[in-house]
């Protein structure tokens, strides 16, 4: 939750380019994520980014990289919002794959704020009168983009 002085809680920002999360989440998620990848080997951390990998390490499906797919459990386990590999991994350069979530340090203002990379190409709906955020997960698996999305659809 975010207190009275907007300290903690959660953010969607469309400024901060990766989701920016604080120390001791980063940390644990990080661990979390490279566990899940022990059999695939890293390169060198290329900043601002914790764990990098070869770009050929992973094969390329439909919806990015081959990677673990992320669910953020939102107000409760029925609702999660899947991050694939499309929307978690940043290629750096022609070698280089790195998981694009950045440590906010121990004392961020923000537990975490998702950021511009993780919420690409996910169809966002705020409804400001109920204070609910509807969300598509990822629209590769629809085989769309925003680029392409008809927002003046009925459908």
């Amino acid at each position: 939750a975010i207190d009275s002085d907007g300290v903690g809680g959660t953010k969607i920002s469309t400024v901060d380019r990766f989701t920016v999360l604080e120390s001791s989440i980063y940390n644990a998620f990080l661990k979390a994520f490279t566990t899940e990848l022990r059999k695939v080997p890293r390169v060198e951390a290329v900043a601002p980014f914790g764990a990098c990998y070869k770009t050929g390490s992973f094969g390329s499906t439909r919806l990015g990289p081959g990677v673990p797919s992320i669910d953020l459990i939102l107000q409760n386990k029925k609702v999660i919002w899947r991050i694939f590999g499309a929307n978690s991994m940043v290629q750096v350069n022609d070698d280089v794959l790195c998981l694009g979530f950045v440590d906010g340090g121990a004392n961020a203002r923000t537990s975490i704020v998702i950021g511009a990379h993780q919420i690409e190409n996910n169809l966002l709906e705020f409804d400001l009168a109920t204070s609910r955020l509807g969300f598509s997960s990822l629209l590769f698996g629809r085989r769309t983009t925003c680029a392409n999305f008809n927002f003046t659809s009925k459908a």
